[in-house]
Order: structure tokens, then sequence, then C-alpha cells
């Protein structure tokens, strides 16, 4: 049974993977900062086990060995026009999404098998030239840069990413619901597949990329096509 932990797995597509997972039969271990939302992620899946850790201060040793590593933490700073951009707004996304993602896979090296893999969520404002994302972008881009390069470093554990497009999550809890359905609907009028994404969609990339043992150094952009028409 390989043991797969997934780090900002309490909710949304964290917690879909987890889902997805242990439905395929791997032993599953989600981890986030904070407990009641753990409990609340293990009542809503059966099976799963969880783990309180602060990815910025990242330690494994209470989940021991495992054969994958996929990191789901996600941010929402960094979203405005670059000309009025605060600084200090664009080093928290940076903070929360790449020094987060780099330091959790790197504590991790340790105790993950070799010839695992490890697989990175970024986003497809990494990809897509949309105005108002240049930090968030950047923040997501940097996490894309990584993945050909610790594919080789780290070989021959695998290393890759999923690029999710606009995804119906908890990500947008603090969007008012009329500002949401606007976006929305504006979105959904320009991507190909005719709505926007839900977690379930990137589970299953994210499942793909761990059970696909000659899928390596590659970012799957998940996005419906979105970023074809922006």
């Amino acid at each position: 049974m390989q043991h797969t932990v997934i780090v900002g797995g309490s909710s949304g597509i964290g917690l879909s993977a987890a889902q997805h997972l242990l439905a395929v039969g791997h032993r599953v271990t989600i981890t986030g900062r904070g407990s009641d939302r753990l409990a609340a992620a293990k009542a809503a899946v059966p099976g799963v086990s969880a783990v309180v850790m602060d990815a910025t201060k990242p330690d494994f040793s209470a989940i021991g060995a495992l054969d994958h590593l996929v990191l789901a933490l996600g941010s929402n700073k960094g979203m405005a026009p670059f000309a009025t951009a605060d600084l200090a707004n664009v080093k928290a996304s940076f903070e929360e999404k790449v020094f987060a993602h780099y330091a959790t896979a790197q504590a991790a090296l340790p105790h993950l098998r070799t010839g695992g893999s490890i697989t990175f969520v970024a986003a497809v404002s990494a990809h897509a030239a949309m105005p108002g994302t240049s930090g968030i972008g950047a923040a997501n881009a940097a996490i894309t840069a990584l993945v050909p390069i610790l594919a080789v470093e780290l070989k021959p554990t695998r290393v890759n990413a999923v690029s999710p497009g606009v995804i119906d999550t908890p990500w947008w809890t603090n969007v008012p619901a009329d500002q949401k359905k606007a976006i929305f609907t504006e979105l959904v009028n320009k991507t190909p597949v005719g709505r926007v994404g839900t977690a379930d969609d990137i589970a299953q990339a994210i499942w793909f990329l761990t059970e696909c043992t000659f899928m390596n150094g590659h970012t799957i952009i998940c996005d419906g096509g979105l970023r074809l028409t922006l």
C-alpha cells in the first residue's frame, strides 16, 4: 500500500485528492494548520489520517515514511494591477506559496521513498496573461520552474505539477457571493469546456501524476482551455 501525504489537504483540491487516492488503494495522510478543519476533513473522508503541520515550519517526524508527496498549499495574495500592487502583499504570496512549497518538499526528502513522487499544485496564472495577476502569477510560475530542475536533481524520484484553472473551492470564500457569481459567469463564457472547474477535476490530474511512473518533469495545465482565450 502506497503512502501519500497531502500538505494542505483539509479542504478543496487537497481533500478531493485524498478521496481519489484512498479510492484506488493508497494510504493517505493529510496535513493542515487547523486541528478543527482537519477533524472535519477526517469526518468527511473516512479512512484518511490527519496530522497538524504548519507548512512554514514543516516537520515529517510524526508522519514517517511516504511514497508520494502532494503540495496543495494555496494563496490568494498578489492579486492587483501591477502599477498599484502592494509589494508586501506580493511578498506574502511568495511566502505562502513558493517558500512554503520549497521548504515542505525539502523537509520531506529524508522520508520520501526513492523513486516515489512529488506533485506541486500551481495555478493557470503562471501560464496566462491575465491583467491584475502579476504577483500571484509570478509566485505560481516559480513553482512550475522548480519542476524540471527537481525532476533531474532528485532522480529517480519523479517531480511534476498541476496548474488548475478557475476552480470552485473554498479559495473563493472571501469573495462576496455576487462578485463571485459575476466572475464565474464571465469565465464560463471564456472557457472552451463551458464551465468552471471542480476540485474533483484537479484531483484526477493529481492521481494520474502519482500513478503514472513514466510521467516526470511536467506541469499539467488543467483549466478547461481557459488560457487559450485570454
